[in-house]
């Protein structure tokens, strides 16, 4: 008998890729920092730069939701409440609509490519989001990252 023949007619299941190394599986367990995505790690880093801006502004952010989109919608020249590198939006104020909650809304992309590492990144993520807050606001960004 053949041996390609005896592969086909084998009832057998195949627990093994075919060089043997066995099925490929993740890298890292899930429940370390590391198996995280990009995506998981920025909005990780969102959370973290958030967190002492809303302790301080609690009641004025009450109304306020932060969102993280991956990259920019096409946009109208001249839109007002959005924070542009170039010509590449980073983050965008949306006022309040229909339900009464005004929303910023970050860029990862823009964000991760302006960056020149995660320390950076987390700089970047943080004025952002201030510079969006206190024009929300209505303040100066040194009054709302004051503290």
């Amino acid at each position: 008998m053949a041996r390609g023949s005896q592969r086909q007619n084998s009832p057998r299941r195949r627990n093994r890729d075919r060089h043997g190394r066995g099925l490929r599986g993740p890298l890292y367990p899930a429940t370390l920092p590391a198996a995280r995505s990009r995506a998981e790690r920025f909005d990780a880093l969102v959370i973290e730069a958030l967190e002492p801006i809303e302790t301080r502004w609690r009641t004025e952010l009450t109304q306020l939701d932060v969102a993280v989109d991956d990259v920019p919608e096409v946009q109208v020249e001249g839109e007002d409440g959005v924070v542009e590198d170039g010509n590449v939006p980073l983050a965008r104020l949306l006022p309040a609509g229909s339900d009464n909650r005004a929303r910023i809304v970050l860029y990862r992309r823009p964000l991760e490519a302006r960056a020149k590492d995660g320390g950076d990144l987390a700089d970047l993520v943080h004025d952002v989001l201030v510079e969006q807050v206190a024009n929300y606001l209505g303040l100066d960004p040194d009054v709302v990252d004051e503290g």
